[in-house]
């Protein structure tokens, strides 16, 4: 063994210094306000949102364009219709960030979903703050946090059918903290959510309910077990170290509720119309688009939003007229494939 190499590892001396110095720089936010407002992730092999990016990359299309027309985009969720199958992301915390407090990002984002009749989701906010949110007009989804107080839970399921809510859901995947125990949101405990708590949650409701954050065929499945209307195939922006990228499950997912009326969302480094397609080609109903639209969110609010969701449905259309797929219905996954 050379003298200048780790005696367990076999690594340089130089190489395991570098990674020392890796894994102890501080990652820079690109986001304003107060520290972890906005969860950055490592960009390491560790964060899942790398694998996202590389996995959509290497999904390629085919063209089918004899007989193509201009597609319709209008999409149907929750038995009411929207201009488009992207959907507004359950963000949250928003309006805490700027250092502008005349500005409320929350209700910017609602605003736009509204005049692009285009379906919004609401993540943690305090039964005031959502209601606030909602005022702006949009229809929405509510998801709740896995509190550990599970009657919280239940009060904030009733707020939202008070308010109009067309579907409300509960964040699957946040149970667990980077510390490997349970995790404390705004000083909030979280906690295990059972099949049988999800079965609690949906009969306590007339609302369709959501489970978020599924990322394999066995959460699905005990999802549509529970009576889930509906899951977000999702890792959460990369809470899940090393997972999966959701496009990847999502075909076998597809093919396990079948035989169910269970709608499919999905999100995860969805950044384009071009990427939004690929989902929907691989068995989404509908997406969700959250930092897809954060930078132009928090930069220019409303308009700059509206703008950003334009021109995704432009490159959804593109690639639609591309591949002869004529609206929702008519998506083919062989149109796929992956270049790995």
């Amino acid at each position: 063994m050379n003298q200048n190499n780790d005696a367990v590892t076999g690594a340089s001396k130089k190489e395991l210094n570098e990674l020392k110095k890796a894994e102890s720089k501080e990652i820079k936010s690109p986001w304003p306000g107060p520290k972890g407002m906005i969860p950055v992730t490592s960009g390491q092999a560790d964060d899942a949102n790398v694998h996202n990016r590389a996995y959509l990359d290497n999904l390629l299309v085919e063209m089918r364009v004899i007989d193509s027309i201009e597609p319709d985009l209008t999409t149907t969720l929750f038995g009411k219709k929207y201009s488009s199958p992207l959907t507004l992301a359950a963000l949250s915390h928003l309006n805490k960030v700027l250092d502008n407090k005349t500005r409320k990002p929350m209700q910017e984002k609602a605003v736009a979903a509204k005049n692009m009749n285009l379906l919004n989701w609401i993540g943690m906010e305090t039964n005031k703050e959502y209601k606030e949110i909602v005022q702006a007009g949009a229809d929405t989804v509510r998801i709740i946090k896995p509190f550990a107080d599970h009657i919280k839970i239940l009060e904030e399921i009733k707020v939202a059918e008070e308010t109009g809510a067309v579907a409300v859901g509960i964040d699957i995947d946040h149970v667990p903290g980077n510390n490997g125990k349970y995790d404390i949101v705004d000083g909030i405990p979280l906690g295990p959510i059972t099949q049988e708590d999800l079965s609690s949650y949906v009969a306590s409701t007339k609302l369709p309910f959501v489970a978020k954050g599924v990322l394999s065929v066995r959460d699905a499945e005990k999802a549509r077990d529970a009576g889930c209307k509906a899951i977000v195939v999702s890792h959460h922006h990369g809470r899940l170290p090393f997972g999966v990228p959701p496009l990847e499950v999502l075909p076998a997912i597809k093919e396990a509720l079948a035989d169910s009326s269970m709608t499919i969302f999905v999100d995860g480094s969805l950044m384009s119309g071009y990427d939004a397609y690929k989902a929907l080609a691989m068995g989404a109903d509908s997406v969700l688009i959250g930092r897809g639209i954060l930078p132009e969110l928090l930069d220019g609010g409303t308009k700059a939003v509206e703008e950003k969701l334009e021109k995704m449905n432009q490159q959804l259309s593109e690639l639609m007229m591309y591949t002869g797929v004529r609206n929702m219905n008519t998506f083919d996954e062989s149109v796929i494939h992956n270049n790995n």
